[in-house]
């Protein structure tokens, strides 16, 4: 009789940035100093609920430092199928790295090893064609495809990062279609960014074939979990995230979390001279219908529009439920004292968002801020779009 393995589902976050080393060494100068190797893994394990976590910028040598003494105190182990485990919680070593095809805008991709030997290995590699590799993000003077042969060579997986993004976004910025630059076949999944969602990524056929993941991108501790995943797996670890990643033996990703589109930096057309959001019916002009400028930066969603190869959108019907949610730190109200409380009542934020009944939260902050909570949880409060590097936000509750 064949045994089936059981499958089950996981909350995974796989874009966290690191702000420092544990030796005060900068790694991603806009990042928190609370961003350390060890401070993301307590907060994913302990606060945040997410159960598998990727942590970027695992390339830099002091970064690689920080996993040797974690390993050799104990404090984490080694996950079986690859990653590193902490109280429950597997951390997948990755990194973002900024390309830039000959004529063409930068634009990041994020890279995945199976295990510290090979993550080491591969950072030893861009040295050679970055300036800096202790850093996050850098520019690496070399093909993408050449990137891809480095990566796939070491067992590792290649996504292309926040890809409608005006900043180094892959669709935003830097070509109309990724076969342009990568070749299709080895690229594993793609990264929406915040101010994108499935439908949305639906205009462009190339697209149809790829799982989509909804990651944080965060740049500090708070921001962890603000976008994430649900995926069916064995167990977290790299190789089980391979196989939810090809939908294969019953791995998948089946559910994208994620900011309503609105509430994204750079969902809407902006002006760089007054800082204005564009109205709808202007974004085709050259100049700003405020105040005259040239400075007109493509929102996501008219870049879309603008690059389309359908006029109507087309979710295939294996594509995975995307559902919109304000993080709980967007929710008027929602204070440290109160967010505290709820911690200390419920464990994690994953337990607040997904475990928790309307009375259950009312009984620790009252009526109120229950009532958004679940709204927000359920992607109906009403949002003001972002844009031009500004978040979008909640206007009020729907009554």
């Amino acid at each position: 009789m064949e045994l089936t393995t059981e499958l089950k589902s996981f909350y995974c976050d796989l874009h966290v940035h690191i702000g420092r080393t544990s030796e005060g060494q900068a790694v991603k100068i806009s990042g928190s100093r609370e961003l350390t190797f060890a401070g993301i893994a307590k907060e994913a394990a302990e606060r945040k609920g997410l159960e598998m976590i990727g942590i970027i910028d695992s390339h830099s040598p002091g970064v690689l430092r920080d996993i040797q003494r974690s390993l050799e105190s104990g404090e984490m182990t080694l996950a079986e199928g690859g990653g590193i485990a902490y109280r429950g919680t597997t951390i997948i070593l990755g990194t973002e790295i900024e390309i830039r095809e000959p004529g063409r805008k930068e634009c990041h991709v994020l890279a995945y090893m199976p295990d510290v030997e090979r993550m080491t290995d591969f950072s030893a590699w861009m040295s050679r064609y970055m300036r800096n590799v202790n850093l996050s993000s850098q520019r690496l003077y070399a093909p993408a495809r050449e990137l891809q042969d480095e990566i796939y060579g070491r067992g590792g997986i290649l996504i292309p990062a926040h890809v409608f993004t005006p900043h180094k976004g892959l669709y935003g910025c830097a070509a109309e279609r990724m076969a342009d630059i990568f070749d299709l076949d080895r690229i594993a999944a793609v990264e929406l960014g915040l101010s994108a969602d499935s439908e949305m990524a639906g205009y462009l056929s190339e697209l149809d074939n790829f799982t989509f993941l909804t990651n944080s991108d965060a740049h500090s501790l708070g921001k962890l979990g603000r976008e994430y995943n649900v995926m069916e797996l064995a167990r977290p670890s790299f190789a089980e995230l391979r196989l939810a990643l090809e939908r294969k033996d019953g791995r998948k990703v089946s559910a994208n979390f994620g900011l309503n589109p609105r509430l994204g930096k750079y969902h809407r057309s902006y002006c760089g001279g007054c800082g204005s959001i564009i109205d709808e019916a202007y974004v085709n002009s050259d100049r700003c219908q405020y105040c005259g400028s040239l400075k007109l930066v493509r929102g996501v969603f008219d870049r879309i529009l603008d690059i389309a190869d359908r006029k109507t959108p087309l979710v295939p019907a294996d594509r995975p439920p995307y559902h919109y949610q304000v993080p709980l730190e967007f929710i008027p109200g929602l204070g440290k004292a109160k967010m505290n409380a709820l911690l200390q009542a419920f464990g994690t934020e994953m337990n607040i968002l997904h475990g928790c009944g309307e009375a259950e939260i009312a009984s620790v902050v009252g009526a109120d801020l229950a009532s958004m909570i679940v709204q927000a949880r359920s992607g109906i409060l009403e949002l003001s779009a972002g844009g031009g590097g500004t978040y979008g936000k909640v206007v009020q509750p729907i009554k």
